[in-house]
């Protein structure tokens, strides 16, 4: 054997070693696209008083994801967002138990990897500890929700998301001067490929919502 052919056979060996971990990856980041892609048409496609039943039959597609893949923090991320908008959509006391178990998704997808999906578990559980009511009805804490948002700007700061929600909880918590960079970030975020629908609806939210803190 010539030491070109030895050459080339040793670096399709390699390859393949590199490719194997690829091809196992795929079929779970075509499932977590595909229940992003359909969180977006309930959420910013479908009449408010259709999302509720959408959103319940989206979280049960979504269980089966982490379910079938335990090791990975994205669908639980996924699962733990389609509960939290269901819990949104739903209202009433049956809310605050939709949003504790989303709660738990996004702890559960941090133990096992705090950066996936560019630290959106820290992002999505910020905004569940300012959206939910406090002590004694529920979990909600301010000070907890600001230090997860921020933990998720470190990570991605030039993201459309982890800007808005800050710029969102500035608002939200009397500080609309302090949210205008944010906003303008999220405004003017990079686009997400495969995520058209839900960057244009993000995008509309956080232009409203910076006209808002502008006083306009």
């Amino acid at each position: 054997m010539t030491n070109v052919l030895r050459s080339r056979i040793a670096s399709l060996a390699i390859a393949g070693m590199l490719a194997a971990p690829l091809a196992f990856a795929a079929p779970v980041d075509d499932a977590v696209a595909e229940l992003a892609r359909d969180w977006a048409d309930i959420k910013y496609k479908t009449p408010a008083n259709e999302q509720a039943a959408k959103y319940e039959a989206l979280a049960n597609r979504a269980h089966k994801v982490s379910a079938t893949y335990p090791d990975r923090a994205e669908p639980l991320v996924w699962e733990g967002i389609i509960v939290s908008s269901f819990a949104g959509a739903k209202g009433g006391l049956g809310a605050l138990n939709l949003a504790k178990q989303a709660k738990a998704l996004y702890e559960s997808s941090l133990q096992i990897d705090p950066n996936a999906l560019d630290g959106s578990a820290y992002n999505s559980l910020g905004v569940l500890y300012y959206k939910v009511p406090g002590w004694p009805l529920g979990f909600g804490d301010k000070p907890k929700a600001q230090e997860l948002l921020q933990k998720a700007l470190a990570i991605n700061p030039k993201g459309i998301d982890p800007n808005f929600f800050y710029g969102e909880y500035l608002v939200e918590t009397g500080k609309p001067s302090e949210a205008v960079a944010y906003l303008e970030r999220s405004v003017n975020a990079p686009p997400r490929p495969g995520r058209e629908v839900a960057d244009s609806g993000r995008r509309a939210e956080a232009t409203e919502l910076l006209r808002k803190a502008r006083g306009q």
